[in-house]
């Protein structure tokens, strides 16, 4: 083999390690994506090329590895135990009293406290060799694989000490948190509690692939074992990890007045809104290796160390009213407005009370102090009641609905209540809004306020109105010129040649989405069709469930629904249901769930596509899924075509199987 192969091979590695290093630890990218992905490209095809050059420690092996059924045991030799945590400035205050009686002109290291979860990383030469949980301190979890794909996890440090094990701390950043909530909120999953608790479900992934979506990062702190290198005290520890390429815990101190520990303390828990992460704490270590020893430990604790913990952010505010909200479903919800507070860095002022049930066991009502949470959640709730304004009563919601005074009515075993009235002004503005958004009729400039002036202008009545609206109509409205006018009656008419699936979706039945709309276009190819199927036929679809049968066959059933199609279809609305124009056949009998982010292509586009051919493209994976095409940030769909054993593609795969 050539030299000057291995010499190039060696020389990207160090150059996207470098570049990694700057971008993720320093936060100083040296060079654009552009020129990154480049590097990797080449460095992956020189691979490719001689696999005899495989090195499990290469930068494109960052997401690697299979998916694993169970982790091995890993037996720490140095324990990682945990620390004494106190929750006054007093109890800190003796910890240090104690430490100067017992040593001589003890220094100490102030360092935040990163709420996520403890793991140990193992390096041999340089190479990182394996990562491991906690677990009890004394034996973990073997999760090398999903630390690999941790950006700021060094495969190879800058110096090649013989061996070094560190200590550090995993967490899910805030935004990778937010992204989370928000895929698993449309996927239908329940939501992760916080970041720490996201983040030790994700590095328990069985397959690195799902770990490396959610976008992991880690502080290290703490060396637990060396050899070939000689350290003295924790700061310089700390200075060594640094210059080895790790991402060290931010902003410490070494100090040895009180005073200032005290203020270390209050100015974090006033600033830690702006940090991207989660802070539940202040650890206060001494420095100085030999005063540790001299200090030792108990059987569960070090004495040279304490952990001040700060109560979870919690904030107290006013409750000024409690507004009673209709969605177009009918449900009726209660939310809590109270005076503005802060909270994880943003202002709150508004929080769902959920139902009638969660309102009176905490006994909450208007005119309360009422303590409001956040601490790493994306939605604030309302904790309790901390006092009642003098003469105050308990609330009850209305037993009617707020907006038209239907009498409320609750579905079975709900804790919801409903207003049963169709034509209640609120759910009819909440049903025209669906109708013309973008997964419906995508009717572009319908937006709430448009609608909003629409109804109060007596200009529709009903979604079907929407197909009587002229220029000369809208352009009597306060906010209509011209062309605006002009601008929405093409988005109309252009409406109306929508898909039925669009259409079903569009007319709002509840559980039916878009994925559900498209099913029942696909098994009855018609609106008569599904007009006329039972709720028996229903259930025969593939991801549907009884209680989606049932809501399909009752909808159907209403006059008024049966009216509305009629309507829309004298009015111009395509009710026909066309299959898509197919190429060919070859995936006939193949059904294809996409998930992720594909690049260069919308996932519409690539439903349309696979459709050409023939394929059926479905919202839920099942033993009945041919593949699964994954693109970036696939989620729990992924996760199950693995566990099934079903083929995954990416879009270059796609293509090749059809010659594009």
């Amino acid at each position: 083999m050539e030299k000057s192969i291995t010499d190039r091979l060696d020389t990207l590695k160090s150059e996207i390690e470098r570049h990694n290093f700057n971008y993720y630890v320093l936060d100083n990218p040296a060079v654009s994506d552009y020129d990154y992905d480049m590097l990797m490209q080449e460095l992956k095809k020189i691979e490719e090329e001689y696999p005899e050059l495989a090195d499990k420690n290469s930068p494109s092996q960052r997401v690697g590895g299979v998916a694993l059924n169970k982790y091995d045991k890993v037996i720490h030799k140095v324990q990682m135990g945990s620390l004494q945590d106190v929750f006054s400035f007093e109890q800190v205050e003796a910890f240090i009293e104690k430490c100067r009686n017992a040593v001589n002109s003890p220094l100490f290291v102030v360092e935040p406290k990163i709420d996520g979860l403890s793991v140990s990383l193992e390096y041999i030469n340089g190479e990182f060799v394996r990562g491991s949980t906690r677990g009890d301190g004394f034996t973990g979890e073997d999760v090398t694989n999903n630390l690999k794909t941790i950006k700021t996890v060094p495969l190879r440090l800058k110096r090649a000490v013989p061996f070094l094990e560190v200590r550090g701390e995993v967490y899910m950043p805030r935004a990778s948190f937010a992204e989370l909530i928000k895929r698993q909120d449309e996927n239908g999953e329940e939501k992760a509690k916080n970041p720490r608790n996201a983040a030790a479900g994700s590095l328990r992934q069985k397959n690195p692939l799902i770990a490396a979506e959610r976008k992991l990062d880690i502080f290290v702190f703490n060396i637990q074992q060396i050899e070939g290198e000689t350290l003295s005290s924790h700061k310089e520890s700390l200075d060594f990890l640094n210059i080895l390429g790790f991402k060290v815990v931010p902003d410490y101190i070494l100090t040895d007045n009180t005073d200032e520990i005290r203020m270390r303390i209050e100015y974090t828990d006033k600033t830690r809104d702006k940090y991207d992460f989660d802070i539940d704490g202040i650890v206060v270590k001494v420095d100085d290796f030999t005063h540790r020893n001299e200090l030792g430990s108990t059987a569960k604790t070090p004495k040279w160390a304490v952990a001040y913990k700060y109560p979870p952010e919690e904030k107290e505010t006013t409750l000024l009213d409690i507004e009673v909200n209709v969605g177009r479903t009918g449900a009726i919800t209660p939310v809590a407005v109270f005076e503005t507070i802060t909270l994880a860095g943003t202002s709150v002022s508004r929080a769902v009370l959920h139902n009638q049930e969660f309102i009176t066991e905490k006994d909450i009502r208007i005119g309360d102090r009422i303590l409001v949470r956040k601490s790493g959640e994306i939605i604030p709730e309302v904790l309790k009641s901390v006092s009642h304004k003098e003469n105050s009563i308990p609330y009850l919601l209305p037993g009617y609905c707020p907006v038209c005074g239907s009498k409320a009515v609750r579905d079975g075993d709900e804790a919801a209540l409903r207003c049963p009235n169709s034509q209640c002004p609120e759910q009819l503005k909440q049903s025209i809004i669906h109708f013309a958004s973008k997964g419906a009729m995508n009717i572009e400039g319908m937006g709430e306020a448009v609608v909003t002036s629409l109804l109060e202008n007596n200009l529709i009545e009903s979604v079907a109105d929407i197909y009587t609206l002229t220029e000369e109509k809208l352009v009597s409205l306060e906010r209509f010129g011209k062309k605006s006018a002009e601008n929405l009656i093409n988005a109309i008419e252009k409406s109306k040649d929508s898909p039925l699936d669009k259409v079903i979706y569009g007319i709002g039945i509840r559980n039916i989405g878009q994925g559900a709309a498209k099913l029942l276009c696909d098994k009855f190819g018609s609106i008569e069709g599904i007009i006329k199927a039972s709720a028996e036929e229903i259930s025969s679809i593939d991801g549907f469930g009884g209680v989606m049968s049932e809501n399909v066959s009752n909808a159907f059933k209403d006059e008024k629904l049966f009216n509305l199609i009629e309507l829309l279809r004298k009015r111009g609305v395509k009710m026909e249901y066309e299959a898509a124009e197919r190429n060919d056949s070859r995936f006939e009998g193949m059904t294809f769930v996409i998930t992720g982010t594909l690049p260069g292509i919308k996932r519409d586009e690539a439903k349309e596509l696979i459709e050409k051919y023939g394929g059926k493209v479905s919202g839920s994976v099942s033993k009945k899924t041919s593949y699964v095409l994954a693109g970036e940030d696939a989620g729990s769909k992924l996760t199950k075509a693995q566990e099934l054993g079903i083929k995954i593609i990416n879009k270059d795969e796609l293509f090749n199987m059809i010659n594009l």
